[in-house]
Order: C-alpha cells, then structure tokens, then sequence
C-alpha cells in the first residue's frame, strides 16, 4: 500500500512512518525543501531505502500544499491512502496562523487528495474538536461541541474536521487522538506540551518536600492521555485494515484519569510527595458570578499577577484551560476496529516514569547537562559574526572548546583562518564564511550559503558592529554617521536573522542573540545617538519577531552590553583609564545568554537607568547631560589628529565611567 503523508517530520508523523516502515508499500512525505534533510535522517533511522521513503516538495500553507504539477500527474493513482497529520499543535500560536494551517490546510490537502485520485482521506484531528463539552463524547458526536471560541486551537480543530466531514468526493476517515505524551517505551519527545507544563511544579515541591511528607494537590476534571506509540500503531493498523469509511476513532484512554490523580501518578514516578488532600481549582472561584470573574481577570493588577505565578509555575497561561478537556472520551468504535491487533492503551502508571525521566533528561532546561555551554551547544551549528576580533574572536573559541560547530564570520579572511586553525588546535570545528556584513545582499547570500552547506543554523550571534560617538554638533553634515551604522547594525542582522529563520522554523528550534549596548537599556546616551538608535532599531525588531515567532520555539536575546574593551573604542583614547570589561567578560554574558535564553540581559546600571528614565524622565535627562559635560568629543570625532599620548581620564571621569559601566549580572 502506497502512503502520501504530511506532517511526516513531526512527532506524531514520525512515530507513524517507524510503523508503516514495516509494511510493505511507498510513503511519500509531503516536506519543504529546506527541511528534505529531516526525511534522510528518519529514513536513516528506521532504515529505509530513499525508493521507499520519497520526499515531495511542498508547503501546506500553498494551494495544493505546494506539490507541483509534475509531482501530481507521476502520483496520480497511485496513493492508496491519504494522512493529513500536518497541523499547527501550539495553543500558543496567533489564530490566524492556526487558522491558516490547519484550515485552510485541510481544504488544501483534501483538493490535493482528490487531485491524486486517493482511495481514502485520513485526517489525524484532535479529541479538541468537542471544545469544553461536559458529560460522555462520543466518536458519532461532533455539532455537539461547545466553548470553541475560548481558545483558538479549539475552534480550528473543529472547523478542519468539518471540512473532513462535508466532503462528498473522496471517502474519508478521522483520528481524535487525546493529549499525546512521548513514547510509552522510551519517553521520547520532542516538544513540551499538555501535562508536561506542570513537570517543573512537581520537580520543584520535589526539591522542598520530602516524598513521604503528605502534601495539598490541585484537583480538577478527567484528562485523558495516551502515549505517541499507540496513536502511531492504531492509525498505521486502521488505515491498514480498510474500510471504515465515514467513521471517527477516538484514540484515547478508556481508563481516563482526573488531573489530579495524573499528577499524583507523575509526582510518584518523580519520587516526589504524596497529594492526599486536594483543592478543585475551578470550584475555589465557583462562587464569583463568571462575568464578574472575567472581568476580575483583565484587571491590570490582577493580570499582572497571575502572569508572575505563570511565569513562576513556567505554564503558558493558555495551558491552564487545556489541560482538561472536561468530558469523556467514548472510544467503543476504536476498541472494535483494533480487536485482534494486540494495540491497547498502556495504563499511565506502568509509562509515566519513562516520561518523566526523558523529560528531566532532555527536555529540562534546568537540567545540569543543560545548564551548561557544552550542554546547549555540542554539536549545534552556531553563527558568529564579527569573529576575527574581539569578543566575536573570545566568543568562538569558547564555543570551539564546548564541542559547537562555529561558523566564523567576518571581513578579514586572514584573521578570520587564524581564528579557525586555534579552534581547530584546541580539537574543536570551525568553519570561515568571509562576507561584508554592511551589504545587505552579501548578508542574504551569507545566509543561504550557510544553510546549504550545514542544513540550518541553531544559534546566531549577531556582534558585528560600528560604534560611532560623536556629539550632535559634530554631525550637521555627516549625515553618512548614520546611514552607515545603521547599515551593519541593524539592516545587516535583520537580513541575516531573515535568512535564518525559516530553516529554525522548520526545525521548530532556534536562539537569536543580539549584542546590543548599555545605551539602549537608558534609553539615551550622549554622542551615541547614531550607534544607540540603530542598536534599538534591533532590539524593538527581535521583540517582535520573538513574539511571531514563540510558538516555533525561537528565542531571541538582546545583550545589553557595557563598555568593553575591544578595538571598537580604540579611537577613543580616553576610554583606556576608565573601567571597561575585558572581551572574556563579555563572553560570560553570552555564554548565560546561551544557557538560559532570557529575553534581555542588563547590568546593574542599565537596569537602574531604565528605571530611572521610565520613573522621573526629567531627572534622567539631567544626569545624562552631566555625562555630556564630562565626557567631551574624542580629537577623532572632531576630525583632529590624536595626541601622541593617551589622554588621561580626570578622577571625576573614572568614577561616572564605573557608575555607568557597573557590575555585570
């Protein structure tokens, strides 16, 4: 039997090819071209020959999912069964992009389907297409949903399902399956989600209380989870076993388990604490009328709360209302269409400990192998710009010593190949890409280049910079100041970070790190508004594009950086006498950039002059013009030739310079 599958490079498109590799028959999987690396190494994986597993370049926001006419005509006929597994199964993400992938989706992939002449559409749905429905669901059920509006991951997974269902031109099943954790052997996953939020609750009431110190649970209604293998293996055997047509299988747990007990059976295999008294977390706030509940809950103070205990607990706020669906799953017609196979839900209690351990393996971003440089960066391609000098050139050398695949960039070909023999010397991998970085072009090729020789990027530092300081006065006719800065700092890492992020895309992985200035957490600095504006020209960039790109699980990290002593501030020879941070120092604050993936990094002082600025404007810009005062134009900014002898910094100078560059954190 011949399979064309999309979604075959997520997790539950993964697990399914492990099974229909045992079968006879080819599976064409529906990728984009920058991610046909993945199908070699699935096929690698589970040992299958490139005639078996085939790659089919396409893209399922496009029509037809992108599959090019010469593609459809050599498969016409040929696909027996066609799976639609694609979907975006992020609650997190905008609704418009879950409207656009898994609906308009499904319309794309059903208009493909009939334009291979499939014997049967599959569509692996969600058991989140009955919304918050109360009370026994059943797999005939389905206008039956309700509270589809509260989220919109509930309401497109509704919707898509009714496209499934209005079809008339191509016989058609659907997969509900529950809330999929990894592997029931293994633990094996490959994205937090579902009950995996509350994993670092536990962990930590594990760290304060011993496991046999009774404890206060939370209690709520029943959710239902099942391991990815048996979703894999029952829709591998139904599909198999043909017919079944026009039916819906609920891929669920027949023994579903309350949130609480979950928890408890999670904590256990933890070897954490007991929870013999729980509090229902919906019935505590029962006796607040909803509409004054909802209104309670937009009120600023209020928000700002919960967000802090979100944010605490690490639980996405939208995962709170996901986590239990509320009804039972009647999977009758599942159990009858798998009689015979031997496929059975493994009861929670005898996996759940593979689940926790591969998460506190893998998954934990606080786990000691991941708290660590080496931990976030053995094997992982990492792009560093400005890397012939500096703290690009102390930076490499780290990554090199923690086993990274650093990819050198810079202008000097010369430096740039030193800098690569010493990584290599001390046993690590480097690579040289040479590129101008303040033409844009040359940035977008640089990009290209690097993702056709290496498949993707996993991090990219982007430190290549021009720092220009130089008064206002001075600047009437040097409009190019500017232009210039503005150039390489800003329009030369947007192209790059551009040309990076679909390929982290695809991954559903990636970390962008800016080093940005001290300047941009004040808000203003003296002779620096060509360097500082063109800095928060990319700092306000990445934190929008973190946010659009969140639900792909790309960070983005913005280095607030003080004065450090590097060949950039050589002109300014009176920065030689006053405090400055060495390029290894620097280095420490990437290497915690790297590990702990935090929005921004500021020292001391630049946190306090952000507050300073946002609290009293006036008495901020009063200091700032003090700083003016004390610290002139360099004889370079002037256009003067620079005194044979360093200017020496008054003490007056040194202290404002240490109170400016303060301690970094």
């Amino acid at each position: 039997m011949n399979i064309f599958l999309t979604g075959g490079t997520g997790f539950i498109g993964k697990n399914l090819i492990k099974e229909l590799a045992a079968r006879k028959g080819k599976i064409y999987v529906l990728v984009r071209e920058s991610s046909k690396y993945k199908i070699d190494e699935i096929a690698q994986k589970y040992e299958l020959s490139k005639s078996r597993l085939i790659p089919i370049i396409g893209d399922i926001n496009e029509p037809l999912l992108g599959v090019s006419q010469e593609d459809i005509t050599k498969l016409e006929g040929k696909v027996e069964e066609f799976i639609h597994a694609a979907a975006i199964y992020d609650i997190e993400a905008p609704a418009a992009e879950q409207y656009q992938s898994n609906v308009e989706g499904t319309q794309q992939a059903i208009a493909l389907a009939e334009a291979l002449k499939a014997g049967c559409f599959n569509q692996i749905s969600s058991i989140a297409a009955g919304g918050l429905y109360k009370g026994t669901f059943t797999e005939r059920m389905f206008s039956e949903a309700i509270g589809l509006d509260s989220n919109p991951y509930l309401r497109t997974k509704h919707d898509s399902e009714g496209i499934v269902r209005d079809t008339k031109t191509i016989p058609w099943r659907i997969f509900r399956p529950a809330i999929v954790v990894g592997h029931s052997e293994t633990g094996e996953i490959d994205k937090i989600d579902g009950p995996y939020y509350m994993f670092k609750s536990l962990q930590k009431i594990r760290k304060v209380m011993p496991n046999w110190m009774p404890s206060i649970g939370l209690e709520a209604g029943p959710i239902n989870i099942v391991p990815v293998d048996f979703v894999a293996q029952s829709i591998d055997y139904i599909v198999h076993q043909g017919g079944n047509h026009s039916e819906c299988f609920h891929l669920t747990d027949p023994k579903a388990y309350t949130m609480g007990d979950a928890l408890q059976i999670f904590s256990s295999a933890a070897n954490g604490p007991k929870f013999p008294l729980r509090l229902n977390a919906p019935k505590l706030m029962g006796f607040v009328p909803r509409p004054i509940a909802s209104v309670m809950s937009h009120l600023p103070p209020i928000r700002m709360a919960t967000d802090q205990v979100f944010k605490l607990l690490d639980i996405p706020r939208e995962a709170i209302g996901m986590m239990e669906f509320g009804a039972f799953y009647d999977s009758r017609n599942t159990q009858k269409a798998l009689q015979g196979s031997g496929i059975k839900v493994p009861d929670l209690k005898d996996y759940a400990g593979n689940i926790w351990n591969y998460w506190e393996r893998q998954l934990d971003t606080d786990n000691k192998a991941r708290r660590t440089l080496e931990g976030r960066v053995r094997g992982r391609v990492v792009v560093v710009t400005g890397a012939s000098s500096g703290i690009g050139k102390a930076l490499a050398y780290r990554l090199g010593q923690a086993g990274a695949k650093v990819i050198l960039v810079a202008r000097g070909v010369e430096k740039l190949e030193e800098t690569q023999r010493d990584i290599i010397a001390m046993g690590g991998e480097a690579y040289t890409y040479p590129c101008d970085l303040s033409n844009v072009d040359a940035c977008g090729a640089l990009a290209q280049q690097i993702v056709n020789d290496h498949g993707h990027a996993d991090i990219l530092v982007n430190n290549a910079g021009r720092s220009i300081r130089r008064s206002l006065k001075l600047t009437y006719d040097r409009f190019h100041d500017f232009e210039r800065t503005m150039q390489l700092n800003y329009f030369g890492p947007v192209k790059l970070i551009m040309g990076f992020l679909p390929s982290m895309s695809n991954q559903q992985k990636g970390h962008i790190i800016n080093i940005s200035s001290i300047a941009v957490a004040a808000g203003a600095m003296p002779r620096f508004s060509a360097y500082a504006a063109s800095k928060a020209a990319l700092d306000v960039y990445s934190r929008c594009a973190g946010a659009e790109f969140r639900a792909d699980n790309i960070k983005f990290t913005n280095i607030h950086m003080p004065l450090v002593r590097t060949p950039m501030i050589g002109p300014t020879s009176i920065y030689n006498s006053v405090p400055t941070l060495s390029p290894e120092e620097a280095v420490d604050l990437i290497e915690k950039a790297i590990i702990k993936q935090p929005h921004e990094i500021n020292n001391i002082t630049g946190s306090a002059m952000k507050a300073m600025g946002m609290i009293s404007p006036d008495a901020f810009e009063q200091v700032m013009s003090m700083v003016y005062k004390v610290f002139p134009d360099s004889a370079a900014a002037k256009g003067e030739q620079a005194p044979k002898e360093a200017v020496k910094a008054t003490t007056e100078q040194v202290a404002l310079a240490a109170v400016l560059n303060g301690a970094h954190v």
